[in-house]
């Protein structure tokens, strides 16, 4: 079958489709890597709603879709930025996705952390105000039995005055922790108004008060996520991280050879890029287990393209191209987002992140994808 899609130059040129899906089922657990996928969220079309107005979420939807990624041995990364959080989820929502995800989790046995952070603060906030936020997502999330992780605060990044206020915060917060957390380091390139974490705009500068929290507290911390997109930075972090802390990487664009390793270390992962490509991400952390690193990145390398481009800038709007693809693949019965982020990217973006997802046989069910991206591209005006 052919599809006209459209090009960034405003041609239109003739893809033929796939046809065939891989063939992915669940597997043995992992045990050379622990592996998350950052979920998405499934917004609720019928609901009467708009940007200003709180999340409207499908829950049956977003369920079934985090127990499709636990099937796969995937642990989910819950009320994290793929989720939208401070995109169109507040701390209300995310509170109600976190109580409900951590319950489906015990349900079904699959692992599940999720994000501490303090998006109740919606104006200026003093450094007692952001400690007493996070303090109180800490302890919603620790009620559930989930894992907690202590997310960069856009708060915290307004309100610190210099890299002394981020080791009283954190210090403060894991001292309290009742188990070990993960921290997570977003770059400003998911969030612009995290520029300046830890108390300078100097990435060398904040890898060290970042490396100075957790020396101190070194008990208290399972591992950090690094969200930065560089990886020479994320393999000098990961080296210098005490004995007993892992590294989960969050890099979209350099994940596999992160995840490869070195002969000095490797990272394990808790990426965004594993909502779209769950089944196949599992399967190749699978090979990797039984030791063949080349058969890894032989299914892991190929997907980088798509990554790439699911999170070109403006890198925060790659969730709008992760809910296109599960829409696509069956995941759910539409393409609608929380707060209207189904606009955020181009006709062109979505055609190309089809043929992409297409080529790697993404779809379980390429007939339905197809039928549904001339369905979108009709809408557009592209006719077939």
């Amino acid at each position: 079958m052919t599809l006209r899609l459209p090009s960034a130059d405003g041609s239109l040129r003739t893809y033929e489709t796939r046809g065939e899906p891989l063939t992915l089922t669940p597997g043995t657990p992992f045990t050379s890597r622990t592996v998350f996928s950052a979920a998405h969220v499934v917004a609720d079309p019928f609901a009467d709603s708009n940007p200003d107005a709180p999340a409207a979420v499908d829950w049956d939807a977003t369920l079934a879709f985090r127990r499709h990624l636990w099937s796969h041995g995937l642990g989910v990364a819950e009320a994290m930025d793929t989720a939208q959080r401070g995109m169109g989820l507040d701390w209300a929502g995310a509170a109600e996705l976190i109580r409900r995800s951590a319950a489906e989790a015990k349900a079904v046995g699959g692992r599940i952390a999720c994000g501490v952070g303090t998006d109740q603060l919606t104006g200026p906030a003093t450094l007692a105000e952001v400690r007493a936020a996070y303090e109180e997502q800490l302890a919603l999330v620790e009620e559930t039995g989930a894992q907690a992780i202590l997310m960069a605060s856009r708060a915290l990044a307004a309100a610190a005055s210099g890299p002394e206020d981020y080791l009283d915060v954190y210090g403060h917060l894991l001292r309290q922790a009742s188990e070990p957390v993960v921290l997570h380091w977003l770059g400003p390139m998911f969030d612009p108004a995290l520029e300046g974490y830890w108390g300078s705009s100097d990435l060398d500068a904040a890898t060290s008060t970042f490396l100075e929290v957790i020396a101190a507290h070194p008990d208290k911390v399972d591992g950090i996520k690094v969200s930065l997109l560089e990886a020479r930075r994320e393999i000098d972090i990961r080296r210098r991280l005490p004995g007993g802390v892992r590294c989960y990487t969050g890099d979209d664009f350099n994940y596999p050879e992160l995840i490869a390793g070195d002969e000095q270390g490797f990272s394990h992962a808790l990426l965004g890029i594993f909502d779209p490509l769950g089944p196949l991400a599992a399967e190749a952390v699978r090979v990797l287990d039984t030791g063949d690193t080349a058969g890894f990145r032989g299914l892991l390398d190929p997907t980088v393209e798509l990554s790439r481009h699911l999170f070109q800038a403006p890198t925060r709007f790659y969730k709008t191209g992760v809910v296109l693809l599960a829409w696509l693949a069956g995941h759910q019965s539409h393409f609608t987002m929380v707060g209207g982020l189904q606009s955020a990217r181009s006709l062109p973006h979505f055609a190309r992140a089809y043929e992409l997802a297409d080529g790697l046989g993404l779809f379980p069910d390429p007939k339905l994808a197809e039928e549904r991206m001339k369905t979108l591209l009709a809408l557009y005006g592209v006719a077939q």
